[in-house]
């Protein structure tokens, strides 16, 4: 076995971390740690949605829609990914928040992997 590789199952893998596979929060040691990209694959019940607007964001992102429909709200703007496949890019410094207007599936992958966001003190929950 090489300890170097890991193969999982997205579903049953993100439901343990809120979601996030991939990032500075996994033990070095397990092939999932990155200090680059945090990867999450996020699944959402029809009305879903961040308890706060993030703010002073330090990292890019990028939200790709697997299935449903995701609202992401932005200052001055709101994008409405609705078709497999629509996605949205937002850089540092931009405040966010989002909604799930249908049950939806959505990857997002975001950098660097920042230390400090953790939103509960009990157990790795990565918003």
């Amino acid at each position: 076995m090489n300890d170097s590789v890991y193969v999982g199952d997205a579903g049953s893998d993100a439901a343990l971390d809120a979601g996030w596979l991939l990032g500075h929060f996994r033990n070095p040691t397990d092939p999932r740690h990155s200090e680059d990209p945090e990867i999450k694959w996020g699944v959402h019940p029809r009305g879903d949605e961040r308890a706060r607007w993030v703010t002073g964001e330090e990292r890019t992102a990028l939200l790709v829609l697997i299935g449903g429909r995701f609202r992401v709200e932005l200052p001055g703007r709101s994008v409405l990914p609705a078709r497999q496949g629509d996605y949205v890019v937002w850089g540092r410094g931009v405040d966010h928040s989002w909604r799930a207007e249908e049950e939806s599936v959505v990857l997002t992958v975001r950098w660097p992997s920042v230390p400090g966001y953790r939103t509960a003190p009990a157990g790795p929950t990565w918003d």
